[in-house]
């Protein structure tokens, strides 16, 4: 078993204490929900702290995601003290307290397990259990990244900082808490926290962290691809998908995710790099900045695509056809990439009509290209049919094309299809053109 670090924290660690006119956190831009907890918990004789992400942002001068609550109540107590809660989770016991649409997560200080506990840790360092409670000092030693380890105490509104995350917050750094390689190994999926809140706040990794990245990187492939799937989604739909996927390629993380997809980045074709993925998340990031809905489906039709391309054009240089070389090449890219990252079927059936629905864009006359308007996948398929063109493929300005048609009634519609029809106009062969 891995040596656990810090596990006498409090002997070599220095408590700071920030007082209300020393931070920038004003009340008025926490959740009134989030506040009714901290006080809530707070008259029932407990400590209660806003922590995590939520602290964080706000220091920055950014609105915070959700807000999460740490308390040294045990899950039993918040459950008697707020009727509208439900006790979660089995290797971390939490409780979820319900105001609408609004959930705020409370859980209870937690403390280091002790050495030679065979339950909590297993031999290659990962832990499996976590339920051992503490105080908020030792809550805050065992958090993953000094700049979560800040609490804003409701008692008198100060932000209490053991591991010098005030500081790094200043100077715009990211550094783990403790031996890197511990904990890594104690969950590898903090490698890609990193580079998610790295690539979000726009902060340097310390160096530290990031040589644990490099060396440490295939712990992933031992990580659940269930789990997998959830992470990548936060990966590419903060804001910062582009970024995100740099840093991933730059500490070599993303083919620990993607390998297919690795590989066919790592050709040219006709001298010019692949762009489409680039594109593609730019296009995310800035539909999320937008306030833009994204889904997850799209974002996996977009990572897997190239595999899934070079696929099919190898299916059909064997003699296959158009449609149902994309529906194989789709189906064995699909289960191949399941080896990684395990994507359900609620959305993986979306993916694959995705691609499939492709060839249907250059079929652009009669009754079949307007019923191809009516399909329930038609507006994510177009969006990924009009990447596809930005990105260098020759789709014969098929994108403006079917833009106009949306846009313009039906009996301009229907003359559109047929002025198609009376062209006969064959679809050129794809090239590549030179990226921008």
């Amino acid at each position: 078993m891995s040596e656990r670090p810090l596990t006498s924290p409090c002997a070599e660690s220095t408590q700071r204490v920030y007082a209300r006119a020393e931070h920038g956190i004003s009340r008025a831009n926490i959740s009134e929900n989030a506040l009714k907890v901290l006080y809530r918990l707070k008259d029932a004789g407990f400590r209660a702290c806003l922590v995590g992400g939520g602290v964080r942002d706000l220091l920055l001068g950014r609105e915070p995601k959700d807000f999460d609550v740490a308390t040294d109540a045990h899950p039993e107590d918040v459950r008697r003290i707020f009727r509208n809660c439900r006790l979660i989770g089995r290797r971390f016991r939490l409780a979820h307290v319900y105001f609408g649409r609004e959930i705020i997560e409370v859980a209870t200080f937690r403390a280091p397990h002790d050495e030679g506990d065979g339950e909590a840790q297993a031999e290659d360092g990962r832990i499996i259990r976590d339920n051992v409670y503490g105080n908020i000092e030792q809550d805050a030693w065992r958090r993953d990244f000094s700049i979560n380890a800040l609490y804003y105490d409701i008692r008198d509104f100060s932000v209490v900082d053991y591991t010098g995350g005030m500081e790094d917050l200043r100077q715009g750094v990211l550094r783990l808490i403790g031996d890197p390689e511990v904990r890594y190994r104690e969950d590898p999926v903090r490698m890609l926290r990193a580079v998610r809140f790295a690539a979000k706040l726009g902060f340097r990794v310390d160096p530290a962290a990031e040589e644990g990245m490099v060396r440490l990187g295939g712990l992933l492939e031992d990580v659940s691809p269930a789990r997998l799937f959830d992470e990548v989604i936060k990966l590419f739909h903060g804001g910062a998908a582009l970024q995100t996927f740099e840093m991933l390629r730059h500490y070599d993380l993303f083919r620990r995710l993607f390998p297919l997809t690795e590989r066919a980045l790592e050709r040219e074709e006709q001298g010019f790099p692949i762009t489409f993925v680039a594109n593609a998340l730019r296009n995310t990031d800035d539909r999320i900045q937008s306030g833009k809905g994204v889904h997850p489906a799209f974002l996996y039709a977009v990572l897997l695509w190239e595999p899934v391309r070079h696929e099919a054009e190898r299916l059909m240089a064997e003699g296959e056809g158009q449609v149902p070389a994309l529906q194989q090449a789709g189906a064995s890219i699909l289960a191949e990439q399941a080896q990684s990252i395990l994507i359900p079927k609620r959305f993986a059936l979306p993916v694959r009509e995705i691609w499939e629905l492709q060839p249907r864009f250059e079929q652009r006359q009669g009754a079949r290209a307007l019923r191809l308007l009516g399909h329930p996948r038609f507006r994510a398929a177009y969006d990924f049919y009009c990447l596809r063109g930005r990105s260098g493929e020759a789709l014969d300005d098929g994108c403006q094309w079917w833009t106009r048609l949306q846009e313009v009634d039906e009996a301009e519609q229907r003359r559109m299809v047929e002025a198609t029809g009376r062209s006969g106009r064959k679809r050129r062969r794809r090239r590549r053109k030179p990226a921008q």
